[in-house]
Formats: structure tokens, sequence, C-alpha cells
């Protein structure tokens, strides 16, 4: 090699070290964040008795909620819900959901039998909407007297103080009764449905303090407790009695499961009216309590309260260091904190109410939310949000629900003379019949779900058992998607509808055709399905191919998109509920969609919008489309800035739907993952869905790239 040569190769390596280093430069840098230092600056402390929302201790299968007091001592606020925990009343009628019939309506010309109520079983159509219905288990709470013998009332607790330990899922209560100080302290077991209770105060054996259990009915309420305590007629309880522990058998018509009483330095244990039992302390000083729920017989001794501690602080301590991880403490942007404490707390909750084996309902396992039920158009904000924070155990066990209700979604979608598979919107544990409404029998924003659920799998495990896994739920979800589509042959177009209902719920399903937000979802998900055919070693499926080719354009009025394409007025009529049309670009891909159009609509929405009249999530998919727009600020306010999307003390969602509405934090959890992670297309350098001012510095870890 000559003297030439070897210049030319010195120059050629110095451009390469350059080049790949500048390619570095605009990676994320790789950063060890300290975990617990995020995550115990945002530790919850309560000091006011009275707020709405309750603790909880749980493990996504089971969670035990409680006042000031931790235990449910003085609200109903404070439930104990599982998803295994259901009841159905008995049928009002000789008839069976099996002999409902349903309304026809005309769909594009031809008449279709839909799970729409009708007047002539309105005794069956609302059975069927009510059952079945989620239960609250029972409650365990405090007994606390005065000096006088006479029962303390709230307002009676002096100094009253709960902190949560987030690290280890500990959570202690301190207050003062007349001058006496009590400590409890509560964790929740991370593997079988109970808790664990000490109970500390000077002289507790003094007659004055003890612990109640006492069990409900079901209730036919749509939203509430889940709780009846005024039919003890109805419901049976029949107990064992043994020392230091009691065995409680409870049967409500068909449903029966069983319950454990536990403890260490009581006393006597006996009950007070139906359905109660009073339980007085023995030790001087104090006592711990063991509680556990099951639907089998509960042979074994529970563990106590040091080894459900141990447990606890475990299976935490792993939560924390798993997935991912966001750390804003170098932001200087005031509201950084308040951020990561959304972050943070949206996590914890989330854990502790929707990581079990059934997708979960809006209200998650704090109360009842529409009886309980899950909605298959909600599984999206309920659930992957732990794709992209890489914590596929919590979410796997829910996503057997595409599985188990295959069977009857192709029988659903064979009467209605379509191909594939039709997913439901609202049913309840492993019952197969849909809520009776229009809603629940005309959403189709649904139908994609499984498919985006799957490909988000298989980027994270791209592998022959992914395949196999998902195989015939994306294909039948795929072919209902392409046979639903009608062909319209004087316009040579494919259109979505009528009838329909739209994701916001306020549209004349009879009439509406072509949603923006249900037409882009369209292309995103039978692209996928074409994908995943050829993942399969199958051919592309020529309708598929076809309905992409032909399937209508997103329909634009006067330079914006409107929510449906023969929508009439809607900036003056329509600007309420979900702005559903701005998620085809952000929550979604963004198939179909024009970038300069969206943002000009989105701009439109910012401003016109009715943001008092929403719902939890609308502010995370406001929050992602911004973001992908390259509008970060505007992204960061709506996750921030905004009455209607709230996150109170405990961390639960507050405004718009039920309270709380889980979708609201999962909505979060998957927007800032965007944000910081990036997207498909994503600008290089990190964090792209942040400001580029400076004002956020986001170090992140383990997160993964959205669609």
């Amino acid at each position: 090699m000559n003297k030439f040569q070897i210049l030319a190769a010195t120059l050629i390596l110095a451009f390469s070290i350059f080049s790949i280093q500048s390619v570095r430069a605009t990676q994320p840098a790789p950063s060890k964040i300290d975990r617990k230092a995020v995550v115990t600056r945002h530790n919850i402390t309560i000091t006011n008795r009275y707020l709405k929302g309750p603790g909880q201790v749980g493990n996504g299968e089971f969670a035990y909620g409680f006042d000031i007091t931790g235990m449910q001592t003085f609200t109903e606020s404070g439930n104990t819900m599982s998803n295994w925990g259901w009841h159905k009343f008995p049928l009002p009628t000789s008839e069976t959901p099996a002999d409902f019939k349903g309304q026809e309506w005309n769909a594009q010309g031809r008449m279709i039998r839909y799970d729409i109520e009708n007047k002539e079983q309105e005794k069956l159509s609302d059975w069927m909407r009510g059952n079945p219905q989620r239960i609250n288990l029972g409650r365990l709470g405090l007994i606390l007297k005065r000096k006088d013998g006479s029962m303390a009332v709230l307002k009676d607790l002096q100094n009253p103080v709960q902190k949560t330990d987030l690290w280890t899922g500990i959570v202690s209560s301190t207050f003062e009764l007349e001058g006496r100080k009590i400590k409890v302290t509560t964790v929740g077991h991370p593997t079988q449905d109970a808790i664990s209770i000490k109970i500390e105060a000077d002289n507790l054996n003094d007659g004055l303090i003890g612990a109640f259990l006492e069990f409900p009915y079901a209730s036919m309420a749509e939203f509430g407790n889940g709780a009846d305590w005024n039919n003890p007629n109805k419901h049976i309880t029949k107990s064992v009695f043994s020392n230091g522990h009691t065995n409680f058998h409870r049967k409500l018509d068909d449903t029966e499961y069983d319950v454990r009483l536990q403890w260490k330095n009581g006393g006597a244990i006996k009950e007070t009216k139906k359905h109660r039992y009073e339980l007085q302390f023995a030790g001087k000083n104090e006592a711990e309590i063991s509680l556990s729920f099951s639907k089998n017989p509960i042979k074994s001794e529970l563990s106590g309260f040091a080894q459900t501690s141990t447990e606890s602080i475990r299976k935490w301590e792993k939560f924390w260091k798993s997935g991912g991880a966001i750390d804003l403490s170098e932001s200087k942007d005031a509201r950084w904190k308040e951020l990561e404490r959304r972050i943070v707390l949206s996590q914890y909750v989330m854990a502790i109410n929707e990581a079990g084996s059934l997708p979960p309902q809006e209200s998650g396992l704090v109360n009842n939310g529409w009886y309980g039920k899950y909605h298959y158009e909600m599984i999206w904000w309920h659930g992957t949000h732990y794709a992209l924070w890489d914590r596929w155990p919590l979410l796997n066990p829910s996503m057997k629900a595409y599985g188990d209700h295959l069977g009857s979604s192709i029988a659903r979608a064979k009467k209605q003379g379509y191909e594939g598979a039709r997913w439901p919107k609202t049913i309840g544990d492993h019952e197969r019949w849909e809520w009776p409404l229009d809603i629940t029998a005309l959403l189709i924003w649904q139908q994609p779900h499984p498919i985006f659920f799957a490909e988000l799998d298989y980027r994270a495990h791209p592998n022959a058992q992914t395949l196999s896994k998902w195989k015939d739920v994306v294909l039948q979800s795929a072919d209902f998607m392409a046979s639903y589509a009608h062909y319209n042959k004087n316009e040579d177009r494919y259109i979505l509808g009528y009838p329909l209902q739209v994701v916001s719920e306020n549209a004349d399903p009879r009439t509406t055709i072509n949603p923006v937000f249900e037409l882009s979802y369209w292309r995103t998900g039978l692209k996928i399905a074409q994908e995943w055919r050829r993942r399969l070693k199958m051919p592309a499926n020529p309708k598929y191919t076809d309905v992409l080719n032909k399937l209508s354009p997103l329909p634009v009025k006067d330079g914006l998109y409107v929510s449906w394409e023969n929508i009439n007025d809607m900036w003056k009529n329509y600007t309420f509920e979900h702005p559903a049309l701005i998620g085809a670009y952000g929550m979604l891909p963004g198939d179909g969609v024009d970038v300069p159009t969206m943002e000009r609509t989105l701009k439109k929405v910012g401003e016109t919008w009715k943001f008092s009249h929403t719902w939890g999530w609308d502010f995370p998919m406001l929050a992602m489309c911004a973001a992908k727009l390259g509008q970060g600020d505007k992204a960061v306010d709506y996750l921030l800035n905004y009455p209607g999307f709230r996150l109170e003390d405990h961390g639960l969602v507050d405004g718009g739907g039920p309270f709380p509405y889980f979708p609201g934090n999962g909505g979060l959890l998957y927007a800032v993952a965007m944000m910081s992670a990036g997207w498909d297309g994503a600008p290089t350098g990190n964090a792209p869905g942040f400001p580029k001012d400076g004002s956020w510095v986001v170090k992140w870890e383990g997160l993964k790239k959205a669609l």
C-alpha cells in the first residue's frame, strides 16, 4: 500500500468513525435511572379523610379498598372486588338469552338482526343488560368506640395521616381517637386474593377497639359498590369458628365463594347480626389480621403479616425494576413533577386494578361501572401501555379474552351474513350475550384492536410462538373487516356503515357512514393483517387488497377532517364527546391521513371543542396527535392543563366517565411512552414528542416505540 492509499484509508476510517459518532448522537443515550428515587418522591400522603377515592392494595386480580383508617371502617367507597366474583340474579321470565329476538335493521339494502332491546322482551332485555354483575366480596373495618362506649364517627378522628410506600406497597395509617394514638398497617398479597393488617395502640384489649367483617348481597345498580346491605335474607353465610381463625362459606343465588379470617393476638369472635362478625383483641399493644377470598374452599393457613409484607416488598421492587422508566427531574418546566407524579401513580394503580385474568372494566377493582362489565372497545386504552412499557406478563392474561370469545364472535358475524369474527362491545365474565342496546350492537371501532395488540406482541416477540398465538384472531378479525366494508358499485368504493355507531356514540347509527377514525383504523388493521399473512407464509388476501385500494377517503369539508362523511354542521353541533377524528394520527399510525389537514383539524378542535363534555382518555389521545405533529408544548398541555383530566391524590382519574376512570391512566402511560421513545417514522433524537425548547429533559429506559 503506497502513501496515497494509506492516506485515503485513514481518511475513510476517520470519516466512518465521525459518521458513527454522529448517528449515535441522534439516538437516545442510555441512562441509568435511579428508579427508587423516581418512585418514592411520589409516595402518597393523605390527610383528607373525605377523599372521593379510596386507598388500595391488590394484585391486579383482587383489590381491597380502604378509607383513612387503612380499613373499610367508615365508608362504602372502599370495596373488596375481584375478577372472579360475579353474580346473576334469577331470570324474571321463562325466556333465556337464547330466546332473545333483538331487532332487524336495514344495512345497505339487506336486513340484519342485531342484539338491540325490543318492547316485546323488556324484562329479558333489562336482565341481560344488568347480568352478570361484579360483586363486593365483603367489608373488613375497625370498631372504634369512644370512652363512653358510643361508636366513633369519621369526624372524631384527630390528625389522620395515611402514607403509601409505593416501592413496597405497604400502607400505614395513623390517627388519634380521644387522644389515643392508633396505627394501622395494610398490605396486600401479590399472588393470593388476600390482605394482612397490623393494628397497634396502647391498651388495645380494653374493648374499645375491635374489627368487624360483614357480607352484602349483590347489587343490580349500574354504577356503585356492587353491594346491597339491605336484604340480609337473600343470601347465606355459613361460618365455622376455630381457635385463631374462622372460615365462611358464602352463597348468593348460584354464586358461591369462601372466605377465611385469621388473627394473631385476637380474642373472641362472634356473630352480632346476620352476616356481620365482630372480633375483640386480646393483645395489649398490637394485633394482626389476615383475610382471604377464594372461589374454592380455603384449607391452608394464611400468610401472616410479616410474610405478606415480605412478599409485597419483593413484588413491588421487582415491578418497579422491570419494564420502562421515565425521569423528568432535570426539566426546567415547573410542571415536571406533576407529570412525573401522574406517570408513577398511573403505573401503580393500573398494576393493582388492571393486571388480571380479565380485561378491566372502566373503574377497575375500585367499584362497579356499568355493572362491572368490561368493554371490548376500551381494551386498547386499558392494555396497550403495558406493551410500550414492556410489561407483557401483566398484559398477557387478559389477552385470552380474544381466544376465549373467538368462537362466539365468529358465530355473531355468520348470523349477520359476514365472514370472520365480529367482536362484541360489552359482556361480563365468561358470558356470551351482549348488553342489548343499539350502541353495543353497532359500535365497530373495537374490531381492529386484536390486530393492533398482535402487532405489538410480534414486535416484542418476533417468533413462531407469537404468530401461532395470534394467527386465528388476526385473520378472523381481518376477514370480518374486509367483509363488513360495503362495496358501492356506482361509486366504485367501499363504505363503512350504515348502520354503525361512531366512537363518540353521538351519531344517528341508521344513516351514518365513513367515520374518520374507523376508516383509518380499517386501513391499519388490513395492512397489518396482510403482513401477518406474509409472515405466516400465506398468500396475500385479494379481498383485503381490494378493500384497501378502494376504501373511501377520510372525509374532509372546508379543509378540515369531519367526524363522519355525511355529518351536518359538525363544528356547530358535534363538538362534544370524544374528538375521535384526532385519534387517526397519534393513537393510530395515520393510514389515509393528510398531515396538513390533520394539523388544521387539531387546531380547530383545540379552539372549539367542549372539553367539559369529554372523557378521560380524550386528553392523552389529543396529546399523541399533537406530539406526532411536532407540537410537544400542546402535547404536554393536554396531559396537564385541563380540569377534565385530573388525577386525584391516589392517582385515580377524576373527570369524564365514572369515577375512577382507568382508561385515562392507561392513555397517559401510552402517550408519555410514545412521546419519549418515539413511533414509526418519528424524528431522530431523544423524546421526539416533548417540547424542543430545552424546558423538558426526558431520561427514559426500557420503553418501546409506538406504531
